[in-house]
């Protein structure tokens, strides 16, 4: 099982958004990257936000000053909102970042969960769908193929178009990344993409069905049971201890998601909500090392097997050195437990 990280590049205190505050933490996520490189994760993730308190609006630009830095692990979006973006230039920049990075990009590309990039970008939200699915199916033929001839309604025709450049590897991965829509796992399953399951609240096991209408839609359309690889990314943190852990995550936590939570209607986050999510059915990863890997284990089980954990560490407002250290403790305890207990299962 790979093991990874995912950021968005968010500002340890949203309240303070001055310059200096916006370098620092851009300069200390670069830092991070290159250390979650060092202990020998897999994988690292940039999401995309168009919102004063996340500094991750241009990830392409993020994952590459990361590759310069960085010699093994590989980089990857998390999401891209293809939606509100120009398929040609998402594949241009991912292509252009696999040079530079000799062929460790990756796109997982999604519909987002917020929506500030519609308008922001002249796209009208009641196309929300239809959006992502004709850039979806752009994406992905231009992935595969040099030259294409298109038309669809959202963007202007392309005709026996060469788009350049292609990337190092042979074709760049494209994961599908998405929330609990039944319609959106049969999409990634029909379609042959390995799919990244965003799960940040309720019981992991819930999603089985889900899952299991993915791996049904894709064979049902002729993909190799190999091809069809899921993933979750979820929220978490590792400290030495549990206690630790959870007493450093969730005053953080609490504040992001009852902040966000105010936005859409939802009740403020209390002790008792968040000690029901670190339990043993609940999605939240937070605890010792020991506690996260057999959690993460148990997650893989109750979905039938999973190929890519990721840790979403940085929005509990927790200051560059716990993450850092949290980095070093997934890289060099949990990844390896991980690890051998994957093996053995298989």
């Amino acid at each position: 099982m790979e093991i990874g990280i995912d950021s968005f590049a968010a500002l340890q205190n949203p309240k303070d958004n001055s310059a200096a505050a916006r370098v620092t933490a851009i300069s200390e996520l670069l830092e991070r990257i290159a250390h979650a490189d060092q202990v020998g994760l897999d994988i690292f993730g940039i999401g995309e936000h168009h919102r004063a308190e996340f500094l991750d609006a241009a990830p392409p630009v993020i994952l590459a000053a990361a590759a310069a830095r960085t010699k093994h692990i590989r980089l990857a979006s998390a999401v891209a909102v293809l939606s509100a973006a120009d398929p040609v230039r998402v594949f241009q920049n991912f292509s252009t970042l696999d040079l530079i990075s000799n062929g460790r990009a990756e796109m997982v590309v999604g519909r987002g969960s917020f929506t500030e990039a519609f308008p922001l970008f002249g796209y009208n939200l009641a196309d929300y769908d239809a959006l992502f699915s004709e850039k979806l199916h752009l994406l992905m033929q231009i992935s595969s193929q040099e030259t294409i001839t298109w038309q669809g309604q959202f963007r202007a025709p392309l005709t026996n178009q060469a788009i350049h450049p292609r990337p190092a590897q042979t074709q760049l991965p494209i994961w599908l990344g998405v929330g609990g829509t039944p319609a959106s796992f049969h999409r990634a399953g029909a379609l042959g993409l390995p799919l990244m399951i965003a799960i940040i609240g309720g019981e992991t096991h819930r999603f089985r069905p889900l899952v299991d209408l993915y791996r049904r839609a894709g064979l049902e359309a002729g993909h190799a049971p190999e091809r069809l690889k899921v993933g979750i990314h979820s929220l978490g943190f590792v400290a030495t201890n549990s206690q630790e852990a959870v007493d450093a995550y969730f005053p953080g936590y609490a504040e992001t998601f009852s902040r966000i939570g105010k936005e859409r209607g939802w009740p403020p986050i209390t002790r008792a909500h968040f000690e029901a999510q670190i339990g043993p059915l609940g999605a939240l990863v937070v605890g010792d090392p020991q506690e996260v890997a057999a959690k993460i284990l148990r997650h893989s089980q109750a979905l039938g097997g999973i190929s890519r954990f990721t840790f979403q560490m940085d929005n509990a407002g927790m200051s560059h050195d716990q993450l850092k250290q949290a980095i070093s403790l997934i890289g060099e305890k949990v990844a390896p437990l991980v690890r051998a207990q994957s093996s053995n299962l298989s």
